[in-house]
């Protein structure tokens, strides 16, 4: 008997990479598996019902039980549609796993208004939609496992991903709202941050520092990996750490944010004050820019500009005497 024996559990975007990973370890586990998927390309156009189909297919040929669903996550009726397709085909809904997700990346100066609704549109609101019907069964039967996909590129950062990076930074506080909202119910809200090589990575420039991935596998790219490594960046890794938390032993988990990949499962700190300076009163700019400074001791720019750039407010080198 698996752990998940008699739940039933959606996962969207699980044609290909990480859901495919989850719905396959999902359907192990003994639960009933929609899986959606519209089949799009990396950059969320297309349509092809096919990757669905095929894990689907997978899933029976190993005994499981799974139905395809092929709607978008980026609107309501997409949202309310998969869930439904639960509802019709098991008559119930226990897991919900939102993973879905495009890149559109483009520097923050480049970007257009249609790159970025189309990254918000699929990630962030992509979340809402599915989450918001399913709360309200979860709610109703005072169950629910609900999974969500932030990443480290949202957490802490990564250039030309403005659109992506800011859906998955807003993915982690709406986890920790949604916990708070639903956890009297009996209801988890948890969320990982995945590193994975999935084809989105590898949609991403190799020049960028240290891989990583999240909704649908993607995020901080790297060098191409050498074999061992790459082997320990498969989407098989993150799967299970997200059927755990579908598992009832996960009861208690709720709010939480984990980076995951490899051998690695680390429980991510909530963002909390760490230096702080006080006065009873206003802040002067002169008291600011003395105290400022020793409050950043230790950290460090992202990205500093060149010591050829001029700055105002940046000491100039002393000139140097001729020779």
């Amino acid at each position: 008997m698996g752990k998940l024996e008699g739940k039933v559990a959606v996962v969207t975007g699980a044609g290909r990479g990480i859901g495919r990973a989850v719905a396959l370890l999902l359907a192990q586990e003994d639960a009933k598996v929609v899986v959606n998927d519209p089949g799009v390309g990396p950059d969320g156009v297309g349509h092809d019902e096919g990757p669905a189909e095929q894990v689907v297919a997978e899933i029976k040929e190993k005994g499981g039980t799974a139905v395809p669903n092929y709607d978008s996550v980026a609107t309501m009726e997409g949202g309310e549609s998969i869930v439904r397709t639960a509802l019709d085909n098991f008559g119930r809904l226990d897991v919900l796993v939102n993973n879905a997700g495009i890149l559109r990346d483009r520097m923050i100066f480049n970007m257009t208004e249609e790159e970025w609704d189309a990254v918000i549109a699929v990630h962030l609101k992509g979340h809402f939609a599915c989450t918001r019907p399913a709360s309200a069964i979860m709610r109703e039967q005072r169950y629910g496992r609900i999974i969500n996909f932030s990443s480290e590129s949202g957490l802490w950062g990564n250039a030309g991903q403005a659109n992506y990076g800011s859906a998955k930074a807003a993915i982690a506080g709406f986890t920790r709202v949604v916990a708070r909202d639903l956890g009297r119910y009996g209801i988890t809200c948890n969320a990982i941050a995945p590193r994975a090589w999935t084809r989105l990575t590898a949609t991403i420039p190799q020049e960028r520092p240290q891989a990583g991935g999240g909704g649908g596998g993607a995020a901080r790219a790297a060098p191409a990996p050498d074999v061992d490594r790459l082997a320990q960046l498969q989407p098989e890794y993150v799967a299970p750490m997200v059927c755990y938390l579908a598992t009832d032993d996960a009861w208690i988990i709720n709010g939480q944010i984990f980076l995951v990949y490899g051998g690695t499962v680390a429980l991510l700190q909530h963002p909390l004050p760490w230096r702080t300076a006080f006065k009873p009163g206003l802040w002067t700019f002169e008291e600011l820019s003395e105290i400022v400074p020793h409050l950043l001791e230790g950290t460090r720019n992202p990205a500093p500009p060149p010591e050829e750039l001029e700055i105002p407010g940046r000491e100039k080198p002393e000139p140097q005497p001729a020779a």
